[in-house]
């Protein structure tokens, strides 16, 4: 959490009537009761945006004080709704900075995470851009010489990356499996490029990244994404017979062996 940032935005929403109240939120202008964080983000967010007080920049840099503040997805729809309006495109330097920093932070990011996955990374004409700004174009220095911080960035990007066109995250992927550390979030990302919706990956070459992973054995779902690999598939959703096949016979064959196991003798 970016202190000044969280200051600034507290500022800005209580000269508007809107104060923090026990576990809510309170507005002079709704008496009859608390608000939730999420009220507020779909009352205020946009106007951030029309505050002439401000320029573009600082409009945006208070928008991300404001998802500090109220840690709610909703705030990063208001900042993409900007980006893509009137006012956009706002300026790529302050935008992925402040993606940057809250994937750094040492705190909850999954606001920050499902805004990536949902709107930038699912979209075919924002992925590519985005996905370079908050890891790919430095993912050589972080294998190198990451600091926690942005180890930190790099797992959250990794694991949340599935909807990422292949092309777009290869190279990135390629570097990644170089540091064992980040191993754990890759296989995250290589799953949800299996079994999400969007999720789009190469079988062979994924395949290949898979092989050089150092996982635990029993890591869930490791074998039958290994198998489905194999046979060639692409995605859950384009054949979900697979993944299950796989899921029976394994299930299938580890009753057999319990129930063989249970009629041998010991040797003498």
């Amino acid at each position: 959490m970016e202190m000044q940032a969280v200051g600034d935005a507290r500022r800005w929403l209580a000269e508007r009537g809107v104060v923090e109240a026990g576990d809510g939120w309170a507005d002079v202008e709704e008496p009859e009761g608390p608000l939730t964080a999420n009220e507020i983000a779909h009352s205020w967010v946009s106007e951030v945006f029309t505050d002439e007080g401000l320029d573009v920049a600082g409009q945006l840099r208070l928008a991300f004080g404001l998802l500090d503040l109220l840690d709610d997805y909703w705030v990063t729809c208001e900042i993409r709704f900007a980006n893509r309006g009137s006012k956009g495109p706002l300026p790529a330097d302050v935008l992925w900075d402040g993606y940057r920093r809250r994937l750094e932070a040492d705190r909850d990011a999954e606001a920050v995470t499902y805004s990536l996955r949902v709107d930038w990374f699912e979209d075919r004409d924002t992925a590519a851009t985005a996905f370079a700004a908050v890891l790919g174009n430095d993912i050589d220095h972080i294998v190198a010489e990451g600091s926690d911080a942005s180890l930190r960035r790099a797992r959250r990007v990794l694991a949340c990356s599935g909807p990422a066109p292949w092309p777009v995250k290869q190279k990135t992927y390629d570097t990644a499996v170089r540091l064992p550390a980040l191993h754990g979030s890759l296989f995250k990302g290589l799953l949800a490029s299996y079994h999400d919706l969007y999720g789009d990956l190469e079988p062979t070459a994924a395949l290949a990244l898979l092989a050089q992973l150092q996982l635990p054995a029993d890591t869930p779902h490791l074998m039958e994404l290994r198998s489905v690999l194999t046979a060639g598939h692409t995605n859950h959703y384009r054949t979900p017979h697979a993944w299950a096949l796989v899921a029976a016979r394994a299930v299938d064959g580890g009753s057999r062996g319990a129930h063989s196991d249970r009629g041998r003798q010991p040797a003498e």
